[in-house]
């Protein structure tokens, strides 16, 4: 059991049989009444951000989440096939455990699988790639009424906005949480 006085950021508990992690939390000790904590919460099912107040010393259960290596073969469809990197199994995730990240899969990118209780729950991809730009439009000179970027397909389907001066052939860095260029990437 962990107590609440070990809460901290990235802390995995179990909140009614569902795995969560804390976003955030709060010790807060006001002048009349009981200590409390203060939290916001990650389901890791549905990845929805909760709040939850908790009395001070209160005792909850840890979630043991498992993370697994895995490599990305292929799509069918719906379906996206990964290979384990420890035994070399391959495993079928489905759209509803992919979601919007199968935008950034591209053959042989290495993901983590997480499961809790055995079953699958998400995956994670990395949070930042180098990607190829496939199409964008030429930037052209004094064109800065759109904020000076303009849209990006990279290599494995993914539309990012860019600044103008990136072209189609460029590397760029993409961070995957907010669908946002980085940098170019120089060679």
């Amino acid at each position: 059991m962990i107590s609440t006085a070990d809460f901290k950021p990235g802390l995995t508990i179990e909140v009614n049989g569902i795995p969560h992690q804390i976003v955030e939390f709060q010790h807060v000790k006001p002048g009349k009444g009981p200590a409390f904590v203060r939290t916001r919460l990650k389901n890791l099912l549905t990845q929805a951000v909760v709040s939850k107040t908790w009395n001070a010393g209160e005792k909850v259960e840890p979630a043991i989440i498992e993370r697994r290596g895995a490599q990305f073969l292929y799509a069918s469809g719906d379906e996206y096939t990964f290979m384990d990197l420890e035994n070399y199994d391959q495993m079928e995730l489905g759209r509803d455990i992919v979601g919007d990240q199968a935008k950034y899969l591209s053959d042989g990118l290495e993901c983590q699988i997480v499961l809790f209780k055995g079953k699958v729950i998400t995956l994670e991809i990395p949070l930042f790639l180098e990607l190829e730009v496939v199409q964008t439009d030429p930037g052209i000179r004094g064109d800065t009424a759109t904020g000076g970027t303009k849209p990006a397909t990279l290599a494995p389907g993914a539309v990012v906005m860019v600044p103008l001066f990136v072209n189609t052939g460029d590397v760029i860095k993409v961070d995957t949480r907010t669908d946002s260029y980085i940098e170019r990437v120089t060679k």
